[in-house]
């Protein structure tokens, strides 16, 4: 039985910053540079940056870490009044540079360049659309469907930049936290009307910077204050020397804020719509410890996205919380790495367990999420070579059981083990004593946040979307 399908879906982290006063120096790039560094966990397999001297747009993008495509003698050469940076994975191996943001666009009246997280969930109607127009793509990715919809938006607004936005944000569904940067020396940042994916905005000495989390504009402010804001769901942000201006494009009666971010992709110092990353995540592991409390003598976190949930789960109950596994941090995430084969190989150098915490010891496991279950299997194996007498797994999220079709890397039906398999057959095949996952309530409870207010299409099968697209046939062409 194969229970591990690979996926083609990208999560992703993005960043815009200009000045309120003109500078041309690399001082922006830096800056850039600085917040995608903040946001390495969103994407590790990409980066770039493109920069706007108000006349003309550069980009530079590659493959590999923020710290491996951007080196000092690069960002040297990195000059511009401001620009926008993104870092990418992609869940299918062989991605290129080509298909890394940002994606720029260049016609003989305007040129701009755009990088956003998410998925335009129906872009296979919009890329027929398009080319039935005549208009010939070089990527497979829905990035550059984005980009050229736009481009087509902007030459049917006589160069109207607001009114393009407007007419793409009415044609496109799915996820969409976007910023772009253009020749006329402006910075655009937009969120799509149900808030799937964070972006917010704020100042930082004298910048004004957008990025996905908020923990970017922290890294940057230093020791300094920083005040910042989340871009409202439907909301453009326009910001051009020193200026900004907001304009509500697009109005949705519900939220559908993704619940993973809370769960496990936002770093734990963000605030999301301003609720703490690191407090939900607290409160999530409390409430998974009042529903599926365990006999046991010490909570024990699979590092890191587990530890704060296991938290939680040892205040609410008073079992003593200890490291049990040790993490060697320069493996990459597991979960969004390419192709199973290579997951497999990183979970087998990336954790080590720690046999005075855990030796003789009924251990109580925590860890945020099981997709495939290849982690929690091999890590069950590990706690028991090192001696557990008895493993207990306790899961914060419920169980997902569905495809997201939003931009997160479990697209497919079929590799989601929770669909395939009942709770005690999993129990079985992770080879746990024990296996319990958190309810919907206790998630929501946690989060502080009703249904109404979140995604949680991968645990229902609810999809907050306009309509059903052509889900077949988008999960065949992910598969490729």
């Amino acid at each position: 039985m194969n229970l591990q399908l690979p996926g083609l879906r990208e999560k992703c982290g993005v960043v815009g910053v200009t000045s309120i006063v003109n500078k041309t120096n690399n001082e922006i790039s830096e800056a850039i540079y600085k917040a995608l560094y903040s946001l390495q966990h969103r994407g590790q397999e990409a980066a770039g940056i493109a920069l706007s001297n108000g006349r003309e747009i550069h980009v530079y993008k590659g493959l590999g870490l923020v710290s491996e495509v951007f080196t000092k003698d690069v960002l040297l050469k990195l000059k511009g009044s401001l620009g926008i940076g993104h870092v990418r994975y992609s869940t299918t191996p062989g991605l290129t540079v080509e298909e890394a943001q940002p994606f720029a666009v260049k016609n003989p009246k305007f040129s701009f360049s755009l990088a956003f997280n998410g998925t335009i969930t129906n872009y296979l109607d919009i890329k027929d659309m398009l080319a039935k127009q005549g208009m010939v793509f070089v990527t497979k990715t829905d990035t550059e469907v984005l980009a050229k919809l736009l481009a087509k938006n902007l030459v049917d607004s006589r160069m109207d930049y607001v009114e393009a936005f407007k007419l793409t944000a009415s044609e496109i569904d799915g996820a969409c936290s976007l910023v772009l940067v253009n020749d006329k020396g402006e910075l655009y940042a937009y969120r799509d009307p149900l808030g799937f994916k964070p972006l917010c905005i704020g100042r930082v000495n004298d910048l004004v910077v957008v990025a996905s989390e908020t923990c970017a504009l922290d890294v940057l402010a230093g020791f300094n204050n920083c005040e910042y804001e989340p871009i409202n769901p439907g909301e453009l942000v326009r910001i051009c020397e020193g200026s900004i201006e907001k304009i509500q494009l697009t109005n949705s009666p519900r939220r559908a804020r993704c619940m993973f971010e809370y769960v496990y992709f936002s770093r734990p110092d963000s605030i999301f719509d301003g609720i703490s990353v690191y407090k939900a995540r607290e409160r999530i592991g409390r409430e998974l410890a009042k529903r599926f409390p365990a006999d046991g003598d010490v909570v024990v976190p699979v590092p890191d996205s587990g530890r704060t949930a296991a938290l939680g789960y040892s205040l609410e109950l008073g079992i003593p919380f200890a490291e049990g596994l040790m993490k060697n941090r320069y493996v990459g995430r597991t979960f969004i790495m390419p192709g199973q084969d290579l997951r497999d190989e990183m979970v087998s150098i990336k954790l080590n367990v720690i046999k005075e915490v855990i030796n003789d010891r009924r251990v109580i496991l925590i860890d945020d999420s099981i997709v495939r279950g290849t982690t929690m299997k091999r890590i069950v194996k590990l706690l028991r070579k090192g001696g557990a007498r008895e493993i207990h797994v306790r899961i914060s999220c419920p169980p997902i059981i569905s495809a997201c079709y939003m931009g997160i890397d479990f697209p497919t039906k079929r590799e989601l083990i929770a669909r395939m398999m009942s709770l005690d057959e999993l129990t079985r095949y992770i080879e746990a004593d024990t296996l319990r996952y958190n309810t919907v309530d206790g998630l929501l409870a946690g989060i502080g946040l009703s249904e109404s207010e979140l995604c949680l299409a991968c645990l229902t099968g609810k999809y907050p979307l306009a309509k059903e697209y052509r889900f077949e046939l988008l999960e065949e062409f992910l598969r490729r």
